[in-house]
C-alpha cells in the first residue's frame, strides 16, 4: 500500500463536486438496499405527465433515466451541484431550479404527480404534500438512522442523541401529519468497507455533514490511527443505513 502521505494527500486534492462517487473504484464499496432505487423511480417517471426531484445532486440519478416525464424538474441547493445538474439534464429539457435549503419550494400547489429524492438532507413533508397533485406520490431513499456510525464515531466520539435521529417511525409520523399517506415503509443496513485512508478522506469531503469540522490538518492524528488499522485489518467496516419511503397525497 502507498504511504499515509501520499493517500491523504491525493484525496485531499481530488474533486469532490457532484454526486458520483466513480473515484472510489476500487478503494471503498458499499453494499446497495434491495429495492434498487434507480431501477424504481426509472419504472414510474414514464407513467406520470409532471415530475419533481428534491435535492437532485448533480442530477446523476434522473441523468440515468431513459424515459422522463414531460414536465421534469429538479431542485439542488448547492451552486456547485446546480451547473453540474443543468450541464447533464438541460439538453433533455428538464428544469434545473436552485433552492436554498429550508425554504419553501417555489412552485404552485398541486403541481406534480409524483415527487422524488434520493437522500434528501431534511425533507420537508408540508411541502412536499403542498406541491403533489391529489393521489400524487412521494417516492424516495433517505438516510436511515446512525448511517455510518461506525466512521463517525471514530472521529468524533460517542453521538448518543444524533444516533435517534432519521428514524423511520418518526418520519412516517411526520408524512402523516403533513396529509401524506404511507404506502410503503422500509429500512435496511448495509455494510461499508473503506481499504485505504485515502477513501475516508474523499468520503468525508464529500459527505460534509458527517464530520463537519473535518479537514486534513484537524484530523491529522485520528487519520493516522484509522490508517494504522486498514493496514493492519485490510479493512475499516460500517454501515450505511437506507429507508424507502413510499406515500400518498390524501385527496384535498
Amino acid at each position: 500500500m502507498r504511504t499515509f502521505s501520499d493517500l491523504v494527500d491525493e484525496a485531499a486534492a481530488v474533486d469532490v463536486s457532484g454526486w458520483d462517487f466513480d473515484w472510489l473504484e476500487g478503494r471503498a464499496t458499499e453494499e446497495r438496499p434491495p429495492w434498487g432505487y434507480s431501477r424504481l423511480i426509472a419504472s414510474r417517471l414514464p407513467h406520470v405527465t409532471s415530475a419533481l426531484d428534491i435535492d437532485t445532486g448533480g442530477g446523476e440519478i434522473i441523468a440515468e433515466v431513459p424515459h422522463l416525464p414531460p414536465k421534469m424538474v429538479v431542485t439542488e441547493g448547492w451552486r456547485p451541484n446546480v451547473e453540474r445538474a443543468r450541464h447533464a439534464l438541460s439538453p433533455r429539457g428538464v428544469e434545473v431550479v436552485p433552492v436554498e435549503q429550508g425554504r419553501p419550494l417555489p412552485f404552485p400547489d398541486a403541481s406534480f404527480d409524483l415527487v422524488t429524492s434520493r437522500h434528501p438532507v431534511d425533507p420537508d413533508w408540508s411541502e412536499i404534500a403542498r406541491v403533489l397533485t391529489d393521489d400524487g406520490t412521494y417516492l424516495a431513499q433517505h438516510v436511515g438512522p446512525a448511517s455510518a456510525f461506525e466512521l463517525i464515531e471514530f472521529f468524533l466520539g460517542p453521538l448518543p442523541r444524533e444516533r435517534l435521529g432519521r428514524h423511520p417511525d418518526r418520519e412516517a409520523a411526520a408524512a402523516r401529519a403533513a396529509a401524506l399517506e404511507i404506502v410503503d415503509l422500509r429500512t435496511v443496513r448495509c455494510r461499508m468497507e473503506f481499504f485505504d485512508i485515502g477513501a475516508v478522506v474523499y468520503t468525508l469531503r464529500k459527505c460534509v455533514w458527517w464530520v463537519p469540522d473535518f479537514t486534513v490538518e484537524r484530523y491529522r492524528d485520528t487519520l493516522d490511527r484509522l490508517d494504522a488499522h486498514i493496514r493492519n485489518h485490510g479493512v475499516f467496516v460500517a454501515h450505511s443505513t437506507r429507508t424507502l419511503v413510499e406515500a400518498r397525497r390524501a385527496p384535498r
